[in-house]
């Protein structure tokens, strides 16, 4: 009875008319069903190894990562020093006294002998047997300058000149004529201070390697010998 019930209802489902708006649903749903992802796949998306590589970068990590791909630049080469200017004096007076200053001062690259009547100046450093040498007379004297009875005003420009000239045609030891001062104001050798001074500091002072008082015989405690730089 079951079996002939089944097959009516078989045989009514397949003479029931085909209607188009079911078979539309139907594709839509096939469609529907296709586009969705598969749960498998997306249960085997693989997860991170390390959880803590997702943490938040500290300062320095992350300046870190922001320079390393940076390159050093290539040195930049500095501007060349300026040599330093000479100091402007108002005065020859204001000039000897700063050079006697910085004699006093150790600020002169020399070293100094004196009495009350002869003075010797030489660089640090030279061979002593030379300024001995110097000292009695054993240099030639190739070239001379007098400046007795010259005022400081006119001796400086002319132990300046003297000075050049000289070391121009390669000469090694100079006479320098200053005087005992018997005829200044003071009765005082003021050219005498003033050579010291000259001969040791400033652009006078880096043409001289030394100087030193003459013999008796060769003017005495009233010149100088002055040995220049070769």
């Amino acid at each position: 009875m079951k079996n002939g019930k089944k097959k009516d209802r078989a045989k009514k489902k397949a003479e029931a008319p085909f209607n188009p708006a079911f078979a539309e649903l139907r594709d839509l749903a096939r469609e529907m069903k296709k586009s969705q992802p598969s749960t498998k796949a997306v249960l085997s998306t693989p997860q991170p190894a390390n959880p803590a590589s997702h943490r938040e970068m500290s300062d320095e990590e992350m300046f870190a990562a922001e320079v390393a791909d940076a390159k050093p630049m290539d040195p930049v080469p500095l501007p060349p020093s300026r040599p330093a200017q000479p100091r402007a004096f108002a005065t020859e007076d204001d000039e000897v006294l700063a050079h006697l200053d910085a004699l006093v001062a150790g600020e002169c690259p020399f070293d100094f002998s004196e009495s009350d009547e002869y003075i010797e100046g030489w660089v640090h450093d030279l061979d002593p047997r030379i300024i001995k040498k110097l000292r009695k007379g054993e240099y030639t004297v190739e070239a001379n300058l007098d400046l007795h009875g010259r005022v400081k005003e006119e001796a400086k420009p002319l132990t300046r000149e003297f000075i050049r000239s000289s070391r121009r045609q390669g000469l090694r030891c100079v006479r320098i004529v200053h005087g005992r001062g018997l005829h200044s104001k003071d009765r005082s050798p003021v050219l005498k201070e003033a050579l010291k001074a000259w001969l040791s500091c400033g652009w006078i002072g880096s043409q001289v390697l030394a100087f030193t008082s003459a013999p008796p015989a060769d003017g005495g405690a009233g010149a100088v010998y002055v040995l220049l730089r070769k």
